[in-house]
């Protein structure tokens, strides 16, 4: 009897393992009307820490207005420490890459109306 129990317990709990596995395999659907918002944007890099007051506005104002962007934390992340010394040439952040190439719009700082003047340049190079 305690066997049969025993048994039909793991019998559900394989079923339902095996169910949670087959929906987490499944590709989550790509939303048309967010695709094509995000395309009148460059590509948006942000380099920044988490501690960084300045940064987080940033990071909550790009969320806010829904613009698709790329937190690269300089803290964490080695690459994007070099590309902010070497590259860009700051020992300070947040700085902010509109762009790609030759098309870069590079702004150190944020505040949103410097942030809407660089995008609107950028968006026009698009």
């Amino acid at each position: 009897m305690i066997t049969r129990i025993l048994a039909g317990v793991m019998l559900t709990l394989l079923l339902a393992s095996g169910a949670v596995a087959v929906e987490q395999d499944t590709q989550s659907q790509l939303n048309p009307v967010k695709a094509q918002e995000a395309r009148k944007y460059p590509q948006i890099v942000l380099y920044s820490v988490s501690w960084c007051p300045h940064c987080r506005e940033a990071k909550e104002y790009l969320a806010k207005n829904n613009i698709p962007f790329t937190n690269r934390d300089v803290e964490q992340d080695a690459q994007a420490m070099a590309l902010l010394t070497d590259k860009y040439k700051s020992q300070s952040i947040p700085v902010i890459v509109f762009g790609t190439g030759q098309d870069e719009i590079v702004m150190h700082g944020f505040t949103p109306e410097m942030f809407q003047e660089n995008l609107n340049k950028a968006q026009a190079k698009k």
